[in-house]
């Protein structure tokens, strides 16, 4: 989405375009919501008689979002040799920092770091928060390069290739061609670009399908066109990716030798067989016990299998399925998305085309105001909340989120009506609200552990649906009693309610994170990044002035954790999300989970039983048993007994594929969590039957096929 885009531009853009000095000129870029299809932000590029240029750049949605003011020049190779942007953050951060390069000598410096280095002919500069101009740049001096691909400062390289060609008309009709340009080599998965065509292509704007754009003023009806073109480029990138790390099981496997944790008791059972069959466990034997006819056979060798894992946040997208595939997730419960995007992906996921986890959607439902996310339905009004609501029940979601901004006066009746079509109700608490309003109204669970405390912070007119309702936890929870009679009595009712929790205490670590420091969750991985990516895991979100408030935010999200263990222990339904990175970061949350007082059998049966409890698809999944889906996570190590061995996943068996995390790490740039692998062995004499012929003529046309797929 391009909220996500935006809010994480230091790992999603590049490098610079040659406008060398020339008359003064302006282009004005537009960002449009395509669900609420409204204006959301803009960028003004001004570039100069003087070779400058000049950019405003400003995008708001959800109640916050970045303004920066940047202005940069360009040598004649077309990168940046004077870069400078002021402003904040999505979150209200500062953002302040400074590039330059005279001859060989390049230095840079950040609210987070700073560096120099010596280079040799054409390099750019990756700032870590920018606008979307600076990919510009980078456009026109990869269309320079001979081989397509641009050095980076401070580290890496920047590779763009055309994937389509598409002709636009204007509001005044007038027409040119634009092409699509994908790079990478920058975040963890491909940027995106509409681009002019000619010897120095600049941006021409960017398709987020199910988002929104930013296109050139004048030409916002071109963004169907591009989006269609956009999707079915994608698409085919993704399917070949798909096709070649889901490595499909055909008939009858046996994972062997496997130590299966016990969702239900917490535990870890000795060694056993589990039989596979057309993505089902069909048996789980003694290990051992005699095997008849098994097509494949993969030996476990004594590693801990868990149920595949849940993530109870996530905001699924296309290309988001690798990092859950390479975490051991296998199941995630979309918390909100465009409708019809979403759609797409379930359907694309359930043909094979799409490499991802097992989707739960929730359906999304925000009213009409100025701070409105514009995802899944806007609406002003009861009958509007039941049509969305029959929409979302008809295609099977089940599970309601309500959004900042939903009308209050409605809420009961609202969610009265979605159990009577047999959802559960979650969300944030609506503006004007405590949390304890909405349980009255019928919640049944709530997200974020931001949202559960302000029930003590919040009056009546207190705004929450800006930077509010992170900044109010941030200055307050650090003094709160949790021994005084309100917060005893609100952790009672949850508890007799059975009120489950959605913490997402890994994304809320972005509350005490203090520039040039790794945020907390990303630390145990950061090593293993890219080094752009781990580069942003060092700034910070918030705007936090000096040690004193440092200090104090340290506390009060040390007690946000706490918190989730007190409840836990209270009895209260605690789930496993993320609302951040996927996959990696469930891991982070479950070492979260321990650090709130959890065991690590406890944390693990959250993000595999509590899973499928919260999303109703118990009888599916959740725990390794006949009849049950062959979602399968084999982990090297013991993470019953240290939760960061979660992280050492060496094969995933879901919806009848096995999948490989070193396989995905070597595509994306990942250094790699685990060492050898569990392969699977073929059983020669039935291969030889389903090609009808010997056993050698059999293995030599594998061979043949396995060169091919090479």
């Amino acid at each position: 989405m391009l909220t996500k885009r935006l809010a994480v531009l230091p790992l999603t853009l590049a490098l610079t375009a040659a406008f060398g000095a020339q008359a003064a000129t302006t282009t004005k870029y537009l960002i449009i919501s395509e669900n609420a299809n409204k204006q959301i932000g803009q960028q003004v590029v001004e570039h100069l008689d003087d070779g400058l240029t000049k950019v405003a750049f400003i995008y708001k949605d959800n109640g916050r979002g970045p303004e920066l003011a940047e202005q940069f020049r360009l040598g004649a190779d077309g990168t940046m040799t004077e870069y400078s942007v002021k402003g904040n953050s999505t979150f209200g951060a500062v953002v302040d920092e400074q590039f330059s390069r005279k001859g060989d000598k390049a230095q840079w410096k950040s609210t987070s770091e700073q560096g120099e280095k010596t280079v040799s002919g054409p390099a750019a500069y990756l700032p870590l928060n920018s606008s979307f101009e600076v990919a510009s740049v980078a456009i026109s001096a990869l269309a320079k390069a001979p081989d397509g691909k641009l050095p980076l400062l401070p580290s890496g390289t920047l590779s763009q290739r055309v994937l389509d060609s598409v002709e636009v008309t204007s509001a005044t009709g007038q027409k040119q061609s634009v092409n699509l340009v994908a790079q990478t080599g920058v975040g963890l998965s491909p940027a995106f670009y509409w681009t002019t065509t000619g010897d120095k292509p600049r941006l021409f704007g960017i398709v987020i399908p199910g988002f929104g754009n930013m296109l050139e003023e004048g030409w916002q009806a071109a963004a169907p066109l591009l989006a269609k073109h956009q999707k079915a480029a994608e698409s085919q990138m993704l399917t070949d990716i798909a096709a070649k790390l889901q490595h499909p099981l055909t008939g009858l496997t046996v994972v062997r030798n496997a130590r299966i944790f016990d969702s239900e008791k917490a535990t870890v059972g000795q060694p056993s067989d589990i039989y596979v069959l057309r993505g089902r466990i069909t048996a789980v034997l003694p290990a051992g016990s005699p095997v008849r006819d098994a097509d494949n056979t993969i030996d476990a060798a004594n590693r801990i299998v868990l149920p595949g894992l849940f993530d109870l946040h996530g905001h699924v997208d296309r290309w988001s399925g690798t990092l859950n595939m390479s975490a051991g997730v296998t199941s995630v419960r979309d918390m909100g998305n465009d409708n019809k995007q979403l759609q797409a992906m379930l359907d694309e996921t359930a043909a094979g085309k799409l490499m991802a986890p097992q989707v739960v959607p929730a359906g999304f439902l925000e009213g009409e105001s100025p701070y409105s996310a514009n995802n899944g339905f806007v609406i002003k009004d009861l009958k509007g909340a039941k049509d969305a609501i029959d929409w979302y029940a008809e295609r099977g979601y089940p599970q309601l989120k309500i959004y900042n901004s939903f009308p209050k006066a409605i809420l009961k009746e609202t969610v009265a009506y979605a159990h009577s079509r047999g959802m559960r109700v979650s969300g944030h608490i609506p503006a004007g609200l405590r949390a304890q309003e909405a349980l009255d109204a019928g919640y049944d669970e709530i997200q974020h552990i931001n949202q559960v405390l302000l029930n003590f912070l919040v009056k009546p007119d207190t705004e929450t649906r800006n930077l509010n309702r992170f900044v109010l936890p941030a200055e307050k929870v650090a003094d709160m009693d949790f021994n005084s009679k309100p917060v005893k009595d609100f952790v009672a009712y949850l508890a007799k309610k059975q009120i489950s929790i959605d913490p997402t205490m890994s994304t809320f670590a972005f509350l005490k994170q203090k520039d040039g420091d790794v945020n907390e969750p990303y630390a145990a991985f950061a090593s293993h990044m890219p080094p752009d990516v781990a580069r942003g895991f060092k700034v910070a979100t918030m705007k936090i002035e000096g040690d004193a408030q440092l200090k104090r935010y340290e506390k009060s999200y040390a007690k946000m954790v706490e918190f989730v263990g007190i409840m836990y222990k209270a009895g209260v339904p605690i789930v496993a999300g993320t609302d951040d990175i996927p996959g990696f970061t469930l891991h982070s949350e479950l070492g979260m989970l321990v650090k709130a007082g959890l065991t690590p059998a406890q944390a693990l049966q959250v993000a595999t039983r509590n899973g499928a409890r919260y999303t109703r698809t118990t009888n599916d999944r959740g725990s390794i048993a006949p009849g049950k889906l062959a979602d399968l996570v084999l982990v090297d190590g013991d993470p019953t007994k240290n939760i960061e061995d979660v992280r050492k996943v060496s094969a995933v068996v879901t919806r009848g594929y096995v999948i490989y995390p070193q396989e995905i790490d070597a595509a994306l740039g990942i250094a790699p969590f685990v060492g050898d692998a569990p392969k699977v062995a073929k059983n020669s004499a039935a291969v030889a039957e389903v090609y009808g012929g010997s056993n050698e003529g059999a293995l030599n046309r594998i061979e043949t096929s396995a060169r091919k797929r090479d």
